[in-house]
């Protein structure tokens, strides 16, 4: 078990603890679930680093840290969703969520005919991902943040995450489409 692994799988543990944070009716608990949510995306960055940088990359990590980011990351959005369910809300969750169905698909698709690489994860899907953790970070926390509005920024924040969700979704896809078309 390697470090890296090990920070995944604490990303995978943080998330019943919170959900009962985000859920829990005290003052303060917003704030509260928003740090868990904040260490769970430091762990993303963290372990990724640290895979590299130790030479401790493995199959195992391979597999487990993006599902460790997709679990969170929908859990956030539906938990957001449940709280504010209003259309503002749920586009953006719609196209996340079906966005990484998608992809993911594509990339198990892809990695069975051998061409896995030509949907590897590119430096627009990390500028997506840093989006979307801040924004999620800040819609979750809810308290404004030295006087800022943070639900209504990081609104606006997952607004850009959903625009480079699609972006990324369409360059993955052009990507693939000669291996789709094929037929």
């Amino acid at each position: 078990m390697t470090i890296p692994n090990m920070l995944t799988l604490l990303r995978i543990a943080l998330i019943p603890l919170f959900v009962v944070l985000f859920w829990l009716p005290f003052q303060g608990t917003d704030l509260l679930a928003a740090a868990v949510f904040l260490l769970a995306a430091v762990t993303d960055w963290l372990d990724g680093y640290l895979a590299r940088r130790l030479g401790q990359t493995s199959r195992l990590g391979a597999f487990l840290d993006p599902v460790a980011d997709k679990l969170i990351v929908a859990v956030a959005l539906v938990l957001i969703l449940q709280r504010d369910p209003t259309i503002a809300v749920a586009l953006p969750t719609m196209v996340i969520i079906g966005r990484e169905i998608t992809v993911s698909a594509l990339r198990e698709w892809m990695a069975e005919l051998g061409a896995r690489a030509k949907v590897a994860v590119s430096w627009l899907g990390k500028v997506k991902t840093t989006f979307q953790m801040v924004a999620l970070c800040l819609m979750i926390a809810r308290e404004p943040v030295a006087g800022l509005p943070s639900y209504l920024i990081g609104l606006v924040a997952l607004y850009v995450a959903a625009a480079l969700t699609l972006w990324s979704m369409v360059l993955y896809l052009r990507a693939a489409w000669p291996a789709l078309s094929d037929e």
